[in-house]
């Protein structure tokens, strides 16, 4: 008898606890332990789908994207068809996503810059699902990664103790996830989570479709002055800063730098070649790698029937990236941009043609200067889809 009432004490604290992360986290939202479960089973498609979790429905509303459109971007973007005959691109963005975390003093709202760039192949299905519901994936799963590595300190504090969560070490628990290794860890595992959830919805939809495409997913997400970055595929992120040299007669030269924050994911890269050779699929075509002969990346949304071949979905997460005073853009562009810029170019671009600090004329604003490098990468003999994202870091850009 004690044994089932120290057994019935353990449920009910674990449940007390799991609604008192929920309810903090969740502005009030009410998530039951089987919408939790659910979640732990399928990820966000499940909590989408459970009828145990009907809230969720509307937890994080965004306009569907349009073909060949930045209308859901309020970020500085651009994209164009090119040579292509249809537009497989697409962009989503949320400047300013608002996820209630726990805080010392209870919930606290931490605001982050989403941008993400999708490049698809072989049809566009699988980057316009992946652009459709990115933002709603991504929102969820922060949400339910706070809650999971809070129960999980609460849990470490409790020992042996089956007691219900007192108010000092909900404290205790609430002061632990507002550190940036905490919130690292959760906006990382957020990031894998939500291309899992993607691809896993995409596979669905595939198999009922009989579709065969595929995307590449870039993503930026920019918080308390730092930059995160998870990727597959070949589109890529860019950190432009403005560098200074010493020039003839001791005077000092200003010019860009371009930091890439990803390596592409190519059949040939070190790391992955050895992951494609294991399962077969290594082939160069025309002296070119490509995963079966038919891919030239080895990380991609959907592609179904190339997942045998050891194409995976799993994002490289880049970490903690500390912006600098120098640090003034950063870019996400689909690979159409580096047919006709190197990553150097773009950083030019930007550097000579923003308006500096106190000068208006003869300067591009950072919406302008988005179409100016599309336009540029198209004039140099581009032949792809060409689509990039531009988020000024610097105040002085921000306000123009």
């Amino acid at each position: 008898m004690k044994g089932t009432k120290v057994a019935v004490l353990t449920i009910l604290g674990v449940v007390l606890s799991l609604c008192a992360v929920f309810m903090c986290c969740s502005a009030h939202q009410e998530v039951s332990v089987a919408c939790m479960v659910a979640y732990d089973e399928g990820g966000g498609p499940a909590v989408f789908s459970s009828e145990e979790c009907p809230q969720w429905n509307w937890i994080h509303p965004i306009h569907s994207p349009q073909n060949n459109s930045t209308a859901n971007c309020e970020f500085a973007a651009a994209t164009i068809q090119g040579h292509r005959p249809y537009q497989e691109d697409r962009i989503a963005c949320n400047p300013a996503m608002k996820i209630p975390l726990l805080g010392n003093d209870g919930p606290e709202e931490v605001k982050i810059g989403v941008a993400a760039v999708f490049d698809g192949h072989g049809g566009a299905e699988a980057s316009d699902l992946a652009s459709k519901k990115f933002l709603d994936y991504f929102y969820l799963n922060v949400l339910f990664n706070t809650y999971k590595q809070a129960f999980s300190h609460n849990k470490d504090n409790d020992g042996a103790s089956h007691h219900v969560m007192s108010t000092e070490r909900s404290d205790r628990m609430s002061s632990s996830l507002v550190d940036d290794t905490s919130l690292y860890h959760i906006l990382k595992e957020a990031l894998i989570r939500t291309f899992r959830d993607i691809d896993s919805e995409f596979t669905q939809e595939a198999l009922k479709n009989n579709y065969h495409s595929g995307s590449t997913g870039t993503v930026a997400l920019l918080v308390n002055g730092r930059v995160l970055v998870g990727y597959v595929g070949d589109s890529k992120a860019l950190l432009c800063s403005d560098r200074s040299r010493d020039a003839v007669q001791g005077a000092s030269v200003g010019y860009s730098y371009a930091q890439e924050l990803t390596v592409d994911h190519h059949p040939d890269r070190e790391d992955e070649k050895a992951r494609i050779e294991a399962a077969g699929g290594f082939v160069r075509t025309w002296g070119v790698p490509r995963v079966n002969g038919i891919l030239a990346m080895s990380r991609a949304i959907g592609d179904l029937s190339l997942k045998r071949f050891g194409v995976i979905a799993e994002p490289e997460v880049i970490g903690w990236q500390t912006l600098g005073s120098d640090n003034n853009f950063l870019v996400i562009g689909s690979d159409g941009i580096f047919e006709g810029l190197t990553p150097t170019n773009v950083c030019a671009i930007l550097h000579n043609n923003a308006c500096p600090p106190g000068n208006t004329s003869s300067c591009l604003a950072a919406s302008a200067l988005a179409n100016h490098i599309v336009n540029t990468a198209f004039e140099n003999g581009s032949n792809d889809n060409i689509s990039v994202i531009v988020i000024p870091l610097n105040s002085a850009y921000s306000s123009q």
